[in-house]
């Protein structure tokens, strides 16, 4: 019997970083496999902008779960879920929402250390209870699911790299198999995050690390490489750029779009 959660851990390789992209809907992520990526992951930006709705604990637990749903049904690679705070500030809520994913067939997914919609980070011994009640649900699983950890608080203004570091081998300790601290303030500052700890390391391309290359992320050690939701904004800004000329009565702009031939190879392949 396939365990789709073996096959995504065994995709984390530290200094050989694979590309986890991800996608906002079925047919960003049928296309996204037939251009050869190996994992996808939700993006709950991509996911919020494609309801309406802006990023940041506008989604509920229900609707994340559906939309993970969505993808695995379009895809035959692992799909990840992005579940922001795990839908809830108390252990017991993140645990039930892992024991939800695997249920719903995810390889793995991440879980962030602050609270929606606030952004403002959780108590250092609550977000590592928060992960210690997550890898307990997700080591009682049947099979394999790749439980991350994230310490957003440099990104978020919370904390500093030093407490992100903190945490993160807090994370490590209470059994997360992967962490990620979005947005370091520079490539020395992720060296340090990488060395720091025993797990996988995700590293996000944006900001800073926008102009990196895989070689670049390699050499930093990171296992795992991910877009967030900087390719669904990629898709949006195009169709708004567009749309704005469109309005002012210029139609040029139709002309970059992808041929159709294209997209409907891409969603059959």
């Amino acid at each position: 019997m396939r365990d789709i959660g073996a096959e995504f851990r065994a995709l984390h390789r530290k200094g050989d970083p694979f590309l986890l992209v991800n996608a906002w809907d079925k047919g960003s992520a049928r296309m996204m496999q037939a251009l050869g990526a190996s994992a996808i992951a939700t993006t709950s930006a991509g996911h919020s902008f494609s309801e309406g709705r802006i990023d940041g604990g506008t989604l509920t637990r229900d609707e994340a779960l559906e939309h993970a749903q969505d993808l695995i049904s379009a895809v035959s690679v692992p799909v990840s879920g992005d579940f922001e705070n795990g839908f809830g500030d108390a252990p017991d809520i993140v645990a039930e929402t892992i024991r939800m994913a695997g249920e719903v067939g995810l390889a793995g997914c991440s879980i962030e250390d602050g609270a929606l919609p606030s952004f403002a980070s959780y108590d250092f011994d609550l977000a590592v209870e928060r992960i210690r009640a997550a890898a307990s649900a997700a080591r009682a699983l049947p099979r394999d699911f790749v439980l991350v950890a994230r310490a957003d608080g440099v990104m978020t203004g919370q904390y500093d790299c030093a407490e992100a570091i903190r945490r993160i081998q807090a994370y490590e300790a209470a059994g997360a198999d992967c962490v990620y601290v979005p947005a370091p303030p520079d490539r020395d500052a992720l060296r340090r995050i990488v060395a720091s700890v025993s797990v996988p390391v995700n590293v996000l391309t944006s900001g800073a690390f926008a102009t990196c290359s895989r070689t670049d992320f390699a050499e930093m050690g990171a296992a795992r490489i991910s877009v967030g939701g900087a390719l669904a904004r990629v898709a949006y800004g195009a169709a708004i750029s567009v749309a704005k000329d469109m309005l002012g009565g210029d139609f040029s702009g139709l002309k970059r779009a992808a041929e159709e031939e294209d997209i409907n190879r891409l969603l059959t392949e």
